[in-house]
């Protein structure tokens, strides 16, 4: 059993039973959840800006940074577990896209991360049957790869679930 903890613009799997996949402190970012049930593979992207068009430079040195490039780069690794990439194969679940220190709504990079994630996930045929996304508070998220619950804590809040 281990933990993969996932940084900003990071993303990772896992199929072995016991391991969490987890991130810290999501505020605006979004965590992308993806479930494989046929190879029991979980993945996790933390996403923070929608378009990589900003810094292409980066694009190849962290892919998972930008919702547009994140995704895509998460499939692509799953699918060298056996995780078709396109289709119904998935459970998707999204959390985080918060809206932190932007009491003007000037960047609204929740927001827009959050609509970003949902486009291309929608270009693959896929959709969040979960999400915990908006409101003012950051978010840790931790993924069983046992069960597949997700776990979501924030300061100041009880634990849930998602």
């Amino acid at each position: 059993m281990s933990n993969i903890i996932l940084g900003v613009g990071e993303f990772g799997i896992s199929k072995t039973p016991g391991d969490i996949v987890k991130t810290f402190a999501l505020g605006s970012c979004v965590a992308v959840i993806l479930m494989c049930p046929k190879t029991r593979t979980v993945g996790m992207v933390h996403v923070a800006l929608p378009e990589s068009k900003i810094n292409l430079e980066k694009v190849k040195t962290r892919p998972g940074y930008f919702a547009d490039t994140g995704i895509t780069a998460l499939l692509k690794l799953m699918s060298t577990m056996g995780c078709e990439p396109k289709g119904r194969g998935f459970i998707v679940k999204l959390a985080g896209g918060a809206k932190i220190m932007d009491p003007n709504n000037t960047f609204n990079i929740g927001k827009r991360n959050a609509l970003s994630i949902k486009k291309v996930l929608w270009k693959y045929g896929l959709g969040a049957v979960a999400e915990d996304l908006g409101a003012t508070y950051s978010r840790t998220v931790s993924v069983s790869v046992s069960t597949g619950e997700i776990t979501l804590s924030s300061p100041g809040r009880s634990d849930w679930k998602l």
